[in-house]
């Protein structure tokens, strides 16, 4: 099993694998829809997706939910639990009947102690994500609300679509709630776009999935600029 990782040009160092220096763990499942962690039981481990998917989430002040990320098969999520903070505001959802690995904050450290080049992984995974909640922030201070529900779509056709061999991306079906908490809008604007864009031919929706002609999508965004 091997982690999913950036595309590296032909100069930069592979980057480190961290399941290389992980021993494995038994395997907890969730059922779909199942809170796997919350403000009210926080996490205290680190967690790897061997099956399904998780929505990574936050509770803003006013009570609304905010979605941080989705993490698939590969991906470690959870790493707040190293702050060890009294009052946290992120919760995990499985988005699918979900089957996960976990390790205990002190069962890092102690992996650490044995094993460095294991903290050397799991510091390169932060800073790429922190490279993209850093992107995602410069959307939200520049974009209309349209622009960065295509980013979204964008972004997440890159992770966790699959390209066919018409040039289309192919997702699983995501709600227009849960769009809206990503994009950080309403569902029904959401809804309002989603369908002006499936009307000018950028993607094609059901309850199956999303269909995404993201080369079309990615010269839209160039041309509104």
């Amino acid at each position: 099993m091997a982690t999913s990782s950036p595309t590296v040009s032909v100069n930069q160092k592979p980057l480190e694998d961290p399941l290389a220096h992980l021993p494995c763990s038994s395997i907890v499942e969730y059922r779909k829809g199942q809170m796997i962690y919350n403000q009210d039981q926080p996490s205290t481990a680190v967690y790897l997706v061997i099956d399904g998917k998780v929505k990574i989430s936050r509770l803003a002040d006013d009570g609304h939910q905010v979605v941080v990320d989705i993490y698939q098969p590969d991906e470690f999520f959870g790493e707040s639990a190293f702050l060890s903070l009294p009052h946290r505001s992120e919760q995990a959802t499985a988005l699918e009947n979900t089957k996960l690995m976990m390790w205990t904050t002190s069962e890092i450290e102690e992996i650490i102690m044995k094993r460095p080049r294991l903290a050397v992984a799991l510091l390169q995974i932060l800073v790429q994500r922190t490279i993209d909640f850093t992107h995602r922030i410069e959307s939200f201070s520049v974009d209309n609300i349209a622009r960065r529900l295509a980013r979204s779509l964008i972004r997440f056709s890159e992770r966790l679509g699959v390209p066919e061999e018409d040039g289309v991306t192919r997702m699983v079906p995501f709600t227009h709630e849960l769009l809206s908490q990503y994009v950080g809008t309403s569902r029904e604007i959401v809804t309002h776009y989603m369908n002006q864009f499936r009307r000018q031919g950028y993607l094609r929706y059901s309850r199956k999935g999303i269909i995404l002609y993201r080369d079309a999508f990615r010269e839209w965004l160039r041309q509104n600029d």
